[in-house]
């Protein structure tokens, strides 16, 4: 019997369309002897949708009439089984059972734990990070004050919110200016190089400020890296085992990788696939290994599962080596990369399925209730149970 796996996209996110191109690929990547995928697909108005035309990119070069094909459903759970239902069926239509969800969302709403506390409360197995994981993956802040806490290798940087920066703008410039230029500025909690600026000097910090705060309401400021290498690894597996792939170096022809690069190039509908890369990269062996492990102690750290990408940066003439950010649905979900670890894409598809099956085999083992009631014989008496 086939497995049914809802592949859940979209999203309110500025990554949304980022999103649907990740889960075309990995859709079409699913062996239609083993699974049935479904498309679930989140709108940008957070509508949940479904049916046999979203498994087709093509149909969605008009966001608005796609949802016009396709009817809007809901997810409801009778029992231990999880089903998608037209919100508009008849009694007598039948709903479509679901085993496992994949998220591949990326960003905003999205990617940073909301979807999957839903997965979670809704007790929907599902692939890759855990609320938690999700979280630390997509807010660099919090990611960043984890890697500083193992003694992980970052570049210099610092942050502040909207009110630090409008209550004292002078301060945090000046803090800038100690950390020296150049710097990237980035939104916090943002991938897909969205709201990323390149500050050679001064006289630009302001611009790039305003920027990263239509985005985010608070902002990281990194010591840029000189003479840059920017080498990217993914990682797959969780907690008990986890492996990582070859590694990439990503062509780049300005002071970072825009989103224009990686998404608006001649080969656009390949994502992130399409992206000019080396790979393998032109790297020793030492300095290989060195990166793969700093991935796997990454991976580790922010208790991530499922498949990621960790990218770093490398200073061409020191060789130094600094963990940059990771994205825990990272996009094209990093297929092309282990493919050329000799892993086929339908092969990671399947690896993402089993962990969705196997977490929730462990955590059914786990307690998380106690088998008694406290409101028996609750009464006037009631407020003797209050926790104090």
């Amino acid at each position: 019997m086939k497995l049914n796996v809802g592949v859940l996209f979209g999203g309110n996110s500025v990554e949304h369309e980022v999103s649907i191109i990740s889960a075309s690929q990995a859709m079409a990547a699913f062996d239609s002897e083993r699974y049935h995928v479904v498309p679930l697909y989140l709108s940008k108005d957070n509508q949940l949708y479904s049916g046999s035309q979203l498994l087709d990119v093509k149909q969605f070069k008009d966001l608005d009439a796609i949802k016009k094909k396709v009817p809007q459903v809901t997810l409801y759970k009778e029992k231990q089984n999880i089903f998608v239902q037209s919100v508009k069926a008849f009694p007598w239509q039948k709903a479509q059972r679901i085993d496992v969800v994949v998220p591949v969302v990326h960003g905003t709403h999205c990617e940073d734990g909301s979807v999957q506390g839903y997965l979670e409360t809704m007790g929907i197995p599902y692939a890759g990070s855990d609320v938690i994981g999700a979280a630390l993956g997509q807010d660099k802040i919090f990611m960043k004050m984890a890697f500083a806490y193992h003694d992980l290798p970052m570049v210099p940087w610092l942050y502040f919110d909207v009110k630090a920066y409008a209550d004292d703008k002078t301060k945090q410039l000046k803090k800038i200016a100690e950390l020296g230029y150049p710097v990237v500025v980035k939104p916090a909690r943002l991938g897909s190089s969205v709201g990323i600026s390149f500050v050679n000097a001064e006289d630009e910090i302001e611009d790039a400020i305003t920027t990263a705060l239509q985005y985010d309401m608070r902002v990281i400021i990194e010591k840029a890296v000189q003479n840059l290498r920017e080498v990217n690894c993914s990682v797959l597996g969780d907690e008990l085992d986890a492996k990582a792939s070859v590694l990439e170096e990503v062509m780049k022809y300005d002071a970072i990788l825009s989103y224009k690069d990686k998404y608006q190039g001649s080969n656009k509908s390949k994502g992130m696939a399409s992206t000019s890369r080396i790979c393998p990269a032109d790297l020793d062996k030492d300095t290989t290994k060195k990166i793969q492990d700093l991935a796997l102690e990454s991976f580790k750290v922010l208790a991530c599962a499922g498949v990621v990408r960790i990218d770093f940066m490398m200073d061409a003439k020191t060789n130094a080596i600094y963990i940059n950010e990771v994205n825990t649905i990272p996009g094209s979900l990093a297929f092309y990369l282990w493919e050329k670890s000799g892993l086929r894409f339908s092969d990671l598809m399947d690896a993402l399925v089993d962990q969705a099956i196997n977490r929730t085999r462990r955590k059914a083992k786990m307690i998380f209730s106690f088998e008694t009631n406290l409101l028996e014989g609750y009464g006037s008496k009631g407020s003797k149970g209050v926790k104090r």
